[in-house]
């Protein structure tokens, strides 16, 4: 398990990060939502999911593959990834990722195509 909170943010993604990405594009492509996240826990596992529409429950990507990690047994994130057409990262996205990760941890966001944007 390698410590990813001690890169520098203009450094290009490690391989476990590029991972992360790859699978938050192929989750948002898969079930054609508007974006796609999956993070890696204390572990290693990532947990992948897309955007919850629901009339009675809406959820971002990536509060719910932190529920996800949670619901699992997750004690801690390491890092996450997000694709989406967005510019930036909800605030409340971030905070749930800072929430089980702390303030360091990596949050990648990649447009729809995969470009890195932070």
């Amino acid at each position: 398990m390698s410590d990813e909170r001690d890169r520098s943010s203009d450094q290009p993604p490690s391989p476990e990060d590029r991972k992360l990405l790859t699978l938050a594009r192929s989750v948002r492509a898969r079930n054609g939502a508007l974006e796609g996240a999956a993070v890696r826990d204390q572990t290693g596992r990532t947990y992948v999911a897309s955007t919850v529409l629901l009339e009675s429950l809406r959820l971002s990507a990536l509060q719910t593959a932190v529920a996800m990690a949670v619901a699992s047994g997750a004690k801690s994130i390491e890092a996450a990834a997000v694709v989406s057409a967005e510019e930036s990262i909800p605030e409340a996205d971030a905070e749930a990722v800072r929430e089980l990760g702390g303030d360091r941890t990596p949050v990648l966001l990649a447009d729809t195509d995969g470009t890195l944007r932070r």
